[in-house]
């Protein structure tokens, strides 16, 4: 199978491009403002761009769609920009899919329910509360309405190994690392179920593999608040030095709201796939710190 990952060099994008690799498929990954070697330069706001890969000769079978402007609270406050980046970046793609005629693989978020009533299975109703939920729920319908035997993977609090450790363990364990100290002010009454993107791209590759389609819910096996999950961490750095300010959601007054009961049932994902294990932030650490020693 033949495999484009738009958006290689973030974290779901590059476990991506190496689990398949591995898997022995035949794939290639683009990159737009941070180039990582083995990527080529794609702008799918672009389509027209003199640097862009020639996609279409290369004629994949699947394309992934991992490229997005997660950065909630700004997209709250540039609207338009999160729209061009989310919206039409896919209709875009989805453009390139016909032309290749290829299916896509959309990533999407928990962040398209309201959070009153979560975790949340597939056909739970959907009800976005801010710019970047409303964003990706008109991206991933676009994706499914627009290419037949398309995939939308929901996932939620994505942490893993990538390049520039951007996600919120990474940041935690590098600080760690170099003897920095953390002022960490974080809601305790936002919950979700952190999700390793290595776990992301394994789950993607058997959905691919068997031709599933629709929707599906992706998530770790853990299910926390943002506290606790900062506190899972800093268990494993014992001489760490930090100011932990626990806090409401309320009180932050974030720019863009939040699904404060978000996460998922992945339920549809294990009935057909009941042997797949989930990894936990426990494992992860383990593995980070075993790595270190």
């Amino acid at each position: 199978m033949k495999i484009f990952v738009v958006g290689a060099s973030g974290l779901v994008g590059s476990n991506c491009l190496k689990h398949f690799s591995e898997m022995g498929w035949d794939v290639k990954g683009s990159y737009f403002s941070y180039p990582v070697e083995g990527t080529v330069f794609y702008n799918t706001l672009d389509p027209a761009h003199a640097d862009n890969y020639d996609i279409a000769a290369w004629q994949p079978d699947v394309i992934v769609h991992c490229g997005a402007l997660t950065h909630v609270d700004y997209c709250e406050t540039n609207e338009q920009e999160s729209y061009e980046k989310t919206v039409q970046s896919t209709k875009n793609i989805i453009t390139l899919a016909r032309t290749c005629n290829a299916s896509i693989v959309y990533i999407s978020t928990d962040y398209v329910f309201d959070g009153k009533d979560g975790p949340y299975k597939e056909d739970a109703a959907v009800n976005p509360i801010s710019v970047y939920g409303r964003h990706k729920l008109e991206a991933e319908q676009l994706a499914l309405a627009e290419i037949p035997g398309s995939l939308v993977l929901r996932v939620t609090n994505v942490y893993g190994n990538e390049i520039r450790g951007k996600n919120f363990i990474a940041r935690i364990i590098d600080q760690c690392r170099n003897n920095q100290k953390l002022t960490l002010k974080l809601p305790y009454d936002q919950f979700a179920s952190p999700t390793n993107a290595w776990d992301i791209a394994r789950a993607m590759y058997l959905l691919l593999r068997d031709n599933k389609k629709g929707i599906y819910h992706i998530g770790g096996s853990d299910f926390m608040n943002r506290v606790e999950l900062a506190l899972r961490v800093l268990q494993y750095f014992p001489n760490a030095l930090y100011d932990l300010i626990p806090v409401s959601t309320e009180k932050l007054k974030q720019p863009a709201a939040r699904p404060l009961i978000g996460g998922f049932i992945k339920l549809k994902f294990s009935t057909a796939y009941p042997d797949f294990l989930f990894g936990t932030v426990d494992s992860y650490l383990l593995s980070q710190t075993t790595l270190n020693q």
